[in-house]
């Protein structure tokens, strides 16, 4: 009965659960691509968040536009479970502008990566390797973001505040939704390209709100897994990110992603395959010649390297963000919209890369936001 009984407690530990959850969101992000989204993308939180900045019309580029449904199910999602479990709570720290800029930095790093943290963990779930390159930056950026941490890095700490401010954030993406499947006028939408291939609406805000209300309950954190890996030698959200990876890995196979034809989707046909070049929506890796072009993977590392040390100085990877936002966090809210303004930036000034090769600003950008970025680490630390 003793093993039994260990058993048992394992299988349904807080541990367990947040493998499960990781489990989960693996699964739904691979159909999400068989429903409709772009191959080898499914849910990132990051691309989703340019899409929709896109269909505000804060950027200009036409092949990544539309509102979104999943990641306004992300935000109302958190919410309904803060409310339910009486965490909803309205806070504010400090240093909005900061905030606001590592958001920024975030954006611009992850969209030259092609990609956030979560993505990251899923192209490689695709048979994209080149992503292990760009972990090594990831890995780089998370290590620089503990050091400061453990120096004594701190924004601010929060306290509550007025209620109506928590109330904020989720009224817009509220009137998002709105503007969507009222189909406003002014309101943009991809007609090719990435922005133009997604489920129904109902199928992408149902997923939102399953995936935001469950990473609400187990604090799920593409980067605040390997923080507190290094930080405190924790496992706990590590854990999550193993299921991530083992539930789209399983279902792409399932469901006939790799292998010769791969598999019609509602847009197309997906075909996955191991390798380190011509991987969809991804840096190509090659030129027209076929020779490997080093320079993609080298940037790729470098986007990470500042997506890992922004969001660990930030508090958590674009998803994160996103679900405090819905518990209330103000300070969050800031975060996001410096993730909307920085993916509008990267889009328009020609920092963002592409499936045809790297944005001819994204090396420059890269430097100026790792500066920024240290320079933020250095200065902003409690001293005894």
């Amino acid at each position: 009965m003793k093993r039994v009984d260990r058993i048992k407690n394992a299988l349904t530990s807080r541990k367990a659960f947040i493998l499960y959850a990781g489990l989960a969101f693996g699964v739904l992000t691979s159909l999400l691509v068989k429903w409709g989204n772009p191959p080898n993308m499914g849910f990132c939180s990051l691309c989703f968040l340019r899409d929709i900045a896109g269909g505000v019309g804060l950027h200009s580029s036409a092949a990544v536009q539309y509102l979104r449904p999943e990641i306004i199910g992300l935000v109302f999602g958190a919410l309904a479970a803060a409310l339910l479990f009486r965490e909803f709570k309205v806070r504010s720290g400090g240093a909005p502008l900061v905030r606001f800029a590592l958001g920024f930095f975030i954006a611009v790093g992850a969209l030259v990566f092609l990609g956030c943290p979560w993505r990251m963990v899923i192209r490689l779930g695709g048979g994209d390797l080149s992503v292990l390159i760009g972990f090594v930056g990831l890995m780089a950026g998370i290590t620089t973001g503990t050091i400061f941490l453990r120096k004594g890095f701190t924004l601010g700490r929060s306290q509550r505040t007025y209620t109506i401010a928590g109330w904020i954030m989720p009224a817009i993406f509220a009137a998002l939704i709105v503007l969507l499947v009222f189909n406003a006028s002014f309101i943009r939408s991809s007609e090719g390209g990435p922005g133009s291939l997604h489920p129904a609406v109902w199928i992408s805000l149902a997923v939102g709100l399953f995936i935001g209300f469950v990473a609400q309950r187990v604090r799920f954190c593409s980067t605040g897994a390997w923080r507190d890996l290094f930080l405190v030698k924790d496992t706990y959200l590590f854990l999550g990110i193993v299921g991530l990876f083992i539930g789209v890995l399983a279902t792409n196979y399932a469901v006939g992603f790799f292998g010769e034809g791969g598999v019609a989707t509602a847009t197309g046909v997906a075909s996955y395959h191991w390798g380190f070049t011509g991987q969809p929506i991804a840096l190509p890796g090659v030129d027209a010649a076929g020779n490997i072009r080093w320079t993609d993977f080298l940037l790729g590392a470098g986007g990470l390297a500042l997506v890992g040390l922004a969001a660990v100085l930030a508090g958590g990877c674009p998803m994160r963000q996103l679900v405090m936002t819905g518990e209330g966090d103000t300070d969050a809210g800031m975060t996001v919209i410096g993730l909307l303004v920085g993916s509008a930036v990267a889009m328009n000034f020609g920092i963002a890369s592409s499936g045809t090769g790297p944005g001819a600003l994204g090396p420059w950008a890269l430097v100026i936001g790792l500066t920024a970025c240290l320079v933020i680490g250095f200065t902003m630390r409690e001293r005894a």
